[in-house]
């Protein structure tokens, strides 16, 4: 029909970036549970019927996002489950790890309309902008269990419009996405660990009393040239969560 524009043809995602899904898929699954389980890149290789870089470079992604480790002399390992018994258990030792809090565990966001960053937030990071943010807001459950292990608000800078547009508020970590979609990558995340006194709304949501203790964990994801991708805040009752780091000695 005239007068009508052609939809844009979607930009194919690179192949080592389809492997990554692929593999990220088998892992989360739990189809590597033991030491030594994981295939060989030779064995990648002919099963996804892709050449050894395709594989090195997906294998690099998902090393980069902390679910697996290549050790040399003892191949590829997946790390450690970050869910255990009741609580959700989050390491950190690089950026990478952040991607394993969504390991055993599901959220839905919400896509609410754009707002300002409250100033609590952006007086505690250090910003002052009054441009309307987008926003998410999702609940993560742990599966069987009927209470929220965490209330999380995500705000998404408005530079990001389009690729906010391809969001999946059922998929991957937020920032996840926008590093597909924006084609940037996130180089450098800060984080602030603070307890206060849940709000009425958060309570309602996680099953608590207004004014009981929770933990706040706001981080900040930044790209390769220190732009402000994503603030996102996440609420946990202390009985929910452990947050464990480990710290190699020289």
């Amino acid at each position: 029909m005239s007068g009508q524009k052609a939809e844009a043809p979607k930009k194919k995602k690179p192949r080592y970036l389809e492997l990554a899904d692929e593999i990220r898929e088998e892992v989360l699954r739990g189809d590597y549970p033991d030491a030594g389980d994981f295939p060989t890149e030779s064995v990648l290789c002919k099963k996804f019927g892709v050449s050894r870089f395709t594989v090195r470079e997906a294998l690099r992604k998902l090393t980069a996002e902390g679910l697996i480790a290549r050790r040399r002399g003892s191949g590829t390992i997946v790390q450690p489950a970050t869910a255990r018994a009741g609580a959700l258990h989050q390491p950190l030792s690089n950026v990478g790890e952040i991607m394993q809090y969504a390991r055993d565990t599901t959220i839905s966001f919400k896509k609410l309309p754009p707002q300002a960053i409250p100033v609590k937030i952006a007086e505690q990071i250090g910003i002052t902008t009054k441009a309307e943010w987008f926003v998410f807001h999702g609940k993560r459950l742990k599966p069987d269990r009927k209470r929220p292990i965490a209330v999380t608000v995500a705000w998404i800078n408005p530079e990001l419009a389009d690729s906010v547009e391809r969001i999946d508020v059922d998929g991957a970590t937020l920032f996840g996405q926008i590093e597909e979609y924006a084609d940037v990558t996130v180089n450098r995340v800060t984080q602030d660990i603070q307890a206060i006194a849940a709000t009425k709304n958060f309570a309602g949501d996680l099953g608590l009393e207004e004014g009981d203790p929770i933990l706040r964990i706001l981080r900040c994801f930044f790209d390769e040239n220190d732009r402000l991708l994503e603030i996102s805040a996440s609420y946990h009752p202390g009985d929910r969560f452990v947050y464990s780091m480990h710290i190699e000695v020289d």
